[in-house]
């Protein structure tokens, strides 16, 4: 690994050291949980308030599926205005923002839609500058970076814009160094990680790549590549590590769940995902991995498949 790379880490391992180690203790085991009460793929989900909210379909569903996480039992709420898939999501401030997709087939969109669940309501803010869908959304700091995705052709779009849901306002960031699409992204420690993916919308052209995002210089630096290259994973933070979990390419899907720990710029594997799928996504609460929903079989299938990755 170059010196700098090391030195850039240095400050993330140390900030990693406060997270709880949840990986280091106890061997992680997959459970069930309760089915959601209507299939999904393509998804994008946020975790809000102990409640994981399942928001899009690839087979054009509106409906919110609202999971509570402590409970294990499933709710409905307002629909979105209409149809979208391969959004992005993250929530801020009690409110769940969605950031464009796919809407009518596959133009991609720069809609931004807000969901305060106190009023059941969905609000419109302003678009992202650059229209795109399957990208990746992450929170630091208080705002939104919405990284990478595909344009209505198909081809990747580089761009990295950033959300202030205070001001409903965006600036621009450097752009992701391997643009793609169906790509992991994540906030930990100060900065954000972007890992794995696909070019230009081609499951048979996954990527390995993992690249590192500093917002107090505004550089993207290169980390040790996914040992599995896979795009439609989902992904989620756990103690000290970004979890890829599942995902496909063009001829099957993969149990694969692989961690990624910055101290170490290194990977290591864990316990296979029991369903195999992709077009889902994962949330952490309280020292699990809940994976919520998603198409067991590569392209446009989907399922109600709820399960946890726990101590």
């Amino acid at each position: 690994m170059p010196n700098r790379l090391s030195n850039r880490l240095a400050a993330l391992a140390a900030a990693c050291l406060l997270a709880a180690p949840v990986l280091a203790h106890e061997p992680l085991r997959w459970r069930p949980a309760a089915t959601a009460p209507a299939p999904r793929s393509e998804v994008t989900v946020a975790a809000l308030d102990g409640r994981a909210y399942v928001i899009g379909d690839y087979n054009g569903a509106t409906e919110l599926l609202v999971y509570d996480l402590a409970g294990d039992r499933w709710s409905r709420a307002a629909p979105l205005p209409h149809p979208i898939h391969h959004a992005m999501a993250a929530a801020q401030g009690g409110r769940i923002y969605v950031f464009g997709g796919y809407v009518k087939g596959w133009t991609a969109s720069g809609e931004v839609l807000a969901y305060d669940p106190a009023t059941d309501a969905w609000t419109p803010r302003a678009p992202m500058p650059t229209p795109r869908a399957a990208g990746g959304a992450a929170l630091l700091d208080g705002r939104i970076h919405v990284v990478g995705g595909s344009t209505s052709g198909g081809a990747n779009d580089p761009a990295h814009e950033v959300y202030d849901p205070a001001r409903d306002s965006w600036a621009t960031a450097a752009k992701l160094p391997t643009p793609r699409d169906h790509l992991a992204v994540q906030a930990m420690a100060g900065r954000i990680v972007a890992i794995g993916g696909r070019r230009d919308g081609d499951p048979d052209r996954n990527l390995a790549a993992t690249e590192i995002y500093d917002p107090a210089t505004d550089r993207w630096q290169a980390g040790a590549p996914l040992p599995t290259a896979r795009s439609g994973a989902a992904s989620a933070v756990l103690g000290d590590a970004v979890l890829v979990i599942g995902g496909e390419s063009g001829s099957r899907t993969f149990a694969e769940v692989e961690s990624y720990d910055p101290r170490t710029d290194s990977w290591r594997t864990l316990a296979k995902l029991p369903t195999p799928r992709h077009g889902f996504d994962a949330v952490a609460w309280e020292g699990r991995i809940y994976t919520l929903t998603g198409s067991p079989r590569p392209g446009g299938d989907r399922s109600g498949t709820v399960e946890v990755l726990a101590p």
